[in-house]
């Protein structure tokens, strides 16, 4: 249920720099601790990343379609 429009009130959004910098570090942190680790380039797709870009190129019947990034 929402409120009547004359019981809103506007709630300040501004954060300090302070703030600001607190919630950018706490992003980034959250986001390398939950990041994927890196494959090394000399390690291929792993089978579901394969299948999953040779069914997409498959899809088009065009012998040219196919892009030389996949691998055959």
């Amino acid at each position: 249920m929402h409120p009547h429009p004359s019981e809103r009130h506007a709630i300040d959004p501004s954060a300090s720099p302070e703030e600001a910098a607190a919630i950018v570090a706490a992003l980034e942190r959250f986001m390398r601790a939950s990041a994927m680790p890196a494959r090394s380039p000399l390690e291929g797709p792993d089978g579901w990343e394969r299948a999953a870009r040779l069914e997409a190129v498959e899809r088009w019947s065009l012998p040219e379609a196919r892009e030389a990034w996949m691998d055959p």
